[in-house]
């Protein structure tokens, strides 16, 4: 199964708009060059997806007052219902919260999931996201100890 049937599953369509997101990875290359999208895989059987992006250029202004500098923002999905409730999802927002960390200039990531989605609230913090009840923002900043090396000897 791909993303597309994953997209009209029960669980995955309540939350994401099939026809956006077909539109959207269709047109990465050309209008959405911002976004990294990526197929989640278990034991090389493609099991989700997700996706990282700059916030600033996304377009969009959900984070309330929450300071957005140097911010990213991720979606994710478990697309293969065989493969819910047993701690995958945890694993893949630690998994792409971790490539946003390494792989970008990010100082935080923010998510917003939709206000009914409580199993990816919890997933959320479960992987260690703290929530801004405020601005109804989940967010994790980049550990200040991040990227400290010791590059010659005296």
């Amino acid at each position: 199964m791909g993303f597309g049937k994953w997209l009209e599953k029960n669980h995955v369509s309540r939350y994401f708009e099939p026809s956006s997101w077909l539109y959207e990875i269709e047109h990465r290359k050309e209008e959405f060059p911002f976004i990294s999208h990526f197929i989640v895989e278990q034991d090389e059987k493609p099991i989700g997806f997700c996706q990282y992006y700059d916030y600033s250029l996304g377009g969009e202004s959900w984070h309330g007052s929450f300071d957005v500098s140097s911010c990213y923002s991720i979606d994710y999905m478990i697309g293969e219902p065989s493969y819910l409730g047993k701690g995958y999802g945890v694993e893949l927002v630690k998994s792409i919260t971790n490539k946003v960390f390494d792989q970008t200039n990010a100082l935080c990531i923010i998510v917003q999931p939709e206000k009914d989605n409580g199993k990816s609230r919890k997933t959320l913090e479960k992987s260690g996201y703290l929530y801004d009840s405020q601005n109804d923002v989940f967010y994790m900043y980049r550990s200040i100890h991040d990227g400290i090396s010791i590059a010659e000897a005296l």
